[in-house]
Parts: C-alpha cells; structure tokens; sequence
C-alpha cells in the first residue's frame, strides 16, 4: 500500500476529524511534486473530488466542502491532511486519498467518515 489513510471514525453533526495519509517509501521520491487529493464515496454514489492540493500549494474544493474543510501536506513528513469541521450527516462516506503525478496514480485504501444527526 503506497498511501494510508486514517483518522475517520463516528462524530456528531457539528464536530470536527482530521484525516491524515501517509505516504509509503516506495513513493518518497515524488510525492514532493505530486498532486495530492482527497476523494469521497457514499454509499450508491460515485466517488467525488472532495479537495486537492497541488505541489505548489494550490487547492480546489468542492462546493459542498468549502469554508468547512481544509487540505494540507507536509512535504517533509510525506503527508497529507483533511481538516473537516461542521460536519454534517451528507458528509458520511469511505474517504480516499490519491496521488498523481505525470499520468501516474496511486490510491489509498479508504477511511470511513460517520456523521450522526
């Protein structure tokens, strides 16, 4: 597994988790100049673009998300974070972080977000 994710778990409407993924060895090299994203799927959804950040820093969010998470990497610990506040029952889903680079891809496992009303 190149990319692990974790921190999901069970919160109430309104709370706060920090997702975290780390980046294995086998992809130290690049990930300084990859895209990192995180993705969401819910169940009977497609999977969709919830925040990426690219080398340089720039990020993109989804509507849904905006003003309530916030993306950021860790370069030097080869990391990438979700911050995810006011959360709302819609934001249940298995969260996925993904890499890209040049073409190239990789997939974490996902880490299940629970958001009870």
């Amino acid at each position: 597994v190149q990319l692990q994710a974790s921190g999901g778990g069970l919160v109430q409407a309104g709370g706060s988790l920090r997702l975290s993924c780390a980046a294995s060895r086998t992809i130290f090299s690049i990930f300084s100049s990859a895209t990192m994203g995180w993705y969401r799927q819910a169940p009977g959804k497609q999977r969709e673009l919830v925040a990426d950040i690219t080398s340089g820093g720039n990020t993109n969010y989804a509507d849904s998300v905006k003003g309530r998470f916030t993306i950021s990497r860790d370069n030097a610990k080869k990391m990438v974070y979700l911050q995810m506040n006011s959360l709302a029952p819609e934001d249940t889903a298995a969260y996925y972080c993904r890499m890209e680079r040049l073409g190239y891809e990789s997939w974490g496992q996902g880490t299940q977000v629970t958001v009870s009303s």
